[in-house]
């Protein structure tokens, strides 16, 4: 009796250790799928964009590093080595979930999705399934003349190409993406100016209405911003008043008015454009160019802050706004930057 007893305890115990050691494994293997990315201790040179996600995580965007990721102690670099789409990064979104998107001009119609956990490749399905829901995702396609965006539904993303514009078949790329306050989506193109869709119909501001130098070296539309009184800026010198298609006794549903003029304040001035805006707490408008800094407009007055490394002014690729309204830049060979309130300085240097 004694000896089938001990038997039995030895087997329950052998049972008991091999349940143990299967958890273990499989804890283990759960725990290598965990995508850690490289740990680093200084912040790439080429950031084309910044982001901050609802954890307060900053990302930024490289030209050709991937993505970075800094969460207030330290730096996390994501590459293609680690399932990210493309080592060039040209837009960051996060949907209501938590996930992460990134698109890239290198990677034709796929976009990136980052859990937490891993990298998803997104393939997009080309579709003419245009809607407008509260909680879809919108990003940028890749370059290549092709008029197109995606749509993410959380379950399927949608390859949609946009209308050509009234008597302009010419091929465009789609530059940039806003939703305004109504709820209505604009996509800045280059060169067949901005298209407003509001989950019905299409209509256009053409581009000579909206870039100063109209086919001669123009940027395209890459920036789109609704100030506090409704209007909007699409990266010029002028403002658009925008109606409803019933409001006006007219085909044109907006009236361009004369505005800033060059960010300089001359009247030939090479500074009748910009690359990105935002408008910050205190509903200034903040204009950023290429080669000649940050501009503030607070409805009366245009003040300059110049940018500069080395004494010399650098180039600048975008300007964002972060959950606590502080402002950054992403340029183009000298890493971040931040607003302290008087100056940018120089991200984690």
């Amino acid at each position: 009796m004694t000896i089938k007893l001990n038997l039995i305890a030895f087997f329950n115990l052998l049972i008991l250790l091999t349940s143990c050691n299967g958890q273990d494994t499989k804890q283990q293997v759960t725990l290598n799928n965990i995508v850690t990315g490289d740990s680093i201790t200084e912040l790439g040179k080429n950031i084309m964009v910044v982001y901050q996600d609802r954890k307060a995580n900053f990302w930024f965007g490289s030209w050709e590093a991937g993505v970075y990721k800094y969460d207030g102690k330290g730096l996390v670099n994501y590459t293609t080595e680690h399932g990210l789409i493309n080592n060039r990064i040209d837009e960051i979104k996060e949907d209501n979930s938590g996930n992460m998107y990134f698109s890239s001009a290198n990677a034709t119609a796929s976009i990136s999705m980052f859990d937490g956990k891993e990298f998803t490749t997104l393939t997009a399905v080309p579709s003419e399934n245009w809607k407008l829901q509260p909680k879809d995702m919108w990003l940028k396609y890749s370059y290549g003349n092709t008029g197109k965006v995606y749509r993410y539904d959380g379950i399927t993303l949608y390859e949609l190409k946009l209308p050509n514009p009234p008597n302009l078949p010419n091929p465009f790329d789609v530059y940039s993406i806003y939703k305004d306050r109504k709820g209505n989506l604009w996509f800045g193109t280059n060169p067949s100016g901005v298209c407003r869709y509001n989950g019905k119909s299409f209509e256009w501001i053409t581009e000579e209405d909206v870039t100063e130098f109209r086919n001669e070296g123009a940027n395209g539309v890459r920036s789109i911003l609704e100030d506090k009184n409704g209007d909007f800026w699409f990266n010029t010198e002028y403002r658009y008043s925008i109606y409803d298609s019933t409001t006006l006794n007219s085909d044109q549903f907006y009236t361009r008015h004369k505005s800033i003029g060059g960010l300089d304040g001359k009247i030939d001035s090479n500074l009748d454009e910009y690359l990105s805006s935002v408008i910050d707490d205190n509903n200034n408008l903040w204009f950023v160019t290429y080669l000649d800094g940050v501009w503030k407009y607070d409805g009366a007055k245009i003040t300059h802050y110049a940018v500069q490394e080395n004494s010399k002014q650098i180039a600048i690729f975008s300007i964002y706004k972060d959950n606590e309204g502080d402002l950054w830049l992403g340029t183009h060979e000298n890493g971040a930057y931040r607003f302290n309130g008087t100056a940018f300085e120089k991200f984690l240097e």
